[in-house]
Parts: C-alpha cells; structure tokens; sequence
C-alpha cells in the first residue's frame, strides 16, 4: 500500500505523486482510490485494490537512474524486421512497467529513427516511452523536464555516434574480407 506523497509509477503513463486517497462509489459499492498527479497538471485515478495487478510501483532513486542511463549508453539490441513484431515487442516491454525495458524501447527506436526513421506507429510510441521515462527520471534525479531531457538527448547521441562508427567500420572490415579472401 502507498501513502499521500509516495512518488509512482503507472505503467503506460510515468510517474506521479499520490495527492489523495479517496472512497468513490463503484456499482453501490464504496472503493478507495489513488489520485494520482502526473506532469502536465493531468490528474489519475487508480483503484487501490487493482494497483499491484496494473503494475503500480514505486519511482526508482538515483543509483538506479545510473543504471537507467547505462542502457542508453549501450548498442541497440536486436529488434525483429517485422514491423508489426517489432511493435508488438517494444509495446510489451512498455506495458511491462520495467524502467529498464522502457529504456531499451527509447535507446533502439531512437537509434533507429537516426539510421532509417520510424513509422508514425513508431514515432508516436518512441514519443510515449521518452515521456515515461522523463517523468520517472525527473523524480529520481530531482531534475527539471528540461534537464532529463537533454540528459537523455546527450546520452543517445553520444550512445549512437559510438556504435554507429563501430558498426560501419566492421560491415566495412566485413565486406573488405569477403571480397578478397574466398571461403570456399
């Protein structure tokens, strides 16, 4: 059970502050609620007895946004060429409420939309985890938007502009050795 203060996180939205606990009448039947307040003056409701079932926790602190900021650091991981898998993957990992695989969604549709740009699916989707994650970094960072953002921002550029170079010097390195060197 949280209590009035508690920093959250509600999966497929980001994180807040619980402002109140409130009794509302559901089907005759008295339920208490979390009200939630999100950024963006956006106000949400959560049943308190469902919480744990939708994967309400708490805001992760700063020694786990470290960790949260080496994965954007790291190479993209390997995403399917299916479009429609590729979605239906990076939402599950969405909906999973785990920071890390929200991270993992943002470093590899970011990396992508760089190399090849994204569907509009997609963009929207790189758009929804970049605020999910946002919203979680802000509290535990004790940052502003503004700040986490550009935290953000730097830390994939830097990410993609090493793994990029890496990456086109081997198929480089690959084609070179397969032009001169037969293997039959």
């Amino acid at each position: 059970m949280f209590n009035i203060g508690d920093k959250i996180v509600y999966p497929m939205h980001g994180a807040g502050t619980i402002k109140d606990i409130e009794e509302r009448n559901v089907l005759g039947k008295p339920e208490p609620y979390y009200i939630l307040e999100m950024p963006g003056q956006v106000k949400v409701m959560i049943p308190i007895n469902k919480a744990d079932d939708i994967g309400v926790r708490n805001v992760i602190d700063k020694e786990k946004a470290e960790t949260v900021f080496n994965v954007l650091k790291h190479d993209s991981t390997e995403m399917s060429m299916n479009w429609n898998k590729r979605y239906r993957d990076n939402m599950d990992k969405m909906k999973s409420g785990d920071i890390y695989e929200v991270a993992d969604v943002v470093r590899n549709l970011s990396f992508k939309q760089k190399e090849k740009g994204l569907s509009t699916g997609e963009k929207k989707m790189l758009g929804n985890a970049k605020q999910i994650l946002v919203s979680e970094l802000v509290l535990a960072e004790h940052a502003s938007k503004e700040e986490v953002e550009d935290m953000i921002e730097n830390t994939l550029c830097q990410s993609f502009e090493t793994y990029k170079h890496t990456s086109k010097s081997d198929a480089v390195h690959d084609n070179i050795v397969k032009k001169f060197i037969p293997f039959d």
